[in-house]
């Protein structure tokens, strides 16, 4: 299994970035996917997930402003981020859940995002 995320970047404080997820080597279809996050000098936090059916779950600290989405045809998940706060800069991680199993067990490289006020 691979997962490439992209779309990082460095945004002004109440702008938008959205991030991709691009997935092989899996049946994409059948899995969760999930977004974390891992800012500075803090552990890694949940974002938001999305199931195999379009099941969604978010993060208290994002709801309203993030949006998760998956495009099934593509083997990938997105990420769409509005109303940036510089306590949204972090590494964000996206990680795929097989069928099943409790667990995300494969994980992307990371794409840093840095929001300035």
């Amino acid at each position: 299994v691979q997962l490439q995320a992209y779309g990082g970047g460095l945004v002004q404080a109440g702008g938008s970035l959205r991030l991709s997820c691009a997935a092989s080597r899996l049946t994409f279809s059948s899995f969760a996917m999930g977004w974390f996050r891992q800012a500075p000098g803090k552990e890694r936090e949940f974002v938001a997930s999305i199931t195999w059916s379009g099941d969604i779950t978010y993060a208290d600290s994002v709801k309203g402003r993030f949006t998760i989405s998956r495009d099934n045809a593509k083997n990938t998940v997105y990420l769409q981020m509005n109303s940036l706060k510089p306590d949204d800069t972090a590494v964000y991680y996206c990680a795929a859940r097989p069928p099943y199993r409790p667990d995300y067990d494969y994980w992307g490289q990371g794409t840093l995002v840095t929001v300035s006020s």
